[in-house]
């Protein structure tokens, strides 16, 4: 069963740059990663956020152990503002099944 996760970062004022920087170039790595199926950034007022889905727990749990994950956070680690908020979420479909969650 797919796993979607939600990982919410914010960045210093001073290094929102250097935040984007370094999450836009993990992107590539990660999207190679067996079992990604979405690995995506978005950005408000220096907050980061990857909204993602992986094909089940085990390419989640090789995610979490992955290089490109490992030289993100080295790399961000004191950029941010705080410890990044990670969530694993299961989906609640209501309403049109097709537009209740997310789609490989």
């Amino acid at each position: 069963m797919p796993i979607t996760v939600i990982a919410t970062m914010t960045a210093k004022p001073e290094s929102v740059d250097a935040v984007r920087d370094a999450c836009k170039q993990a992107i590539e790595a990660v999207h190679s990663e067996p079992g990604c199926d979405l690995y995506s950034l978005h950005e408000s007022e220096g907050t980061f956020v990857f909204v993602e889905q992986w094909a089940d727990g085990d390419a989640l749990q090789a995610h979490s152990t992955a290089p490109a994950v490992a030289t993100l956070f080295g790399t961000i680690g004191e950029h941010l503002d705080g410890a990044p908020d990670i969530k694993m979420l299961q989906p609640v479909v209501a309403g049109d099944p097709a537009k209740g969650r997310l789609r490989p």
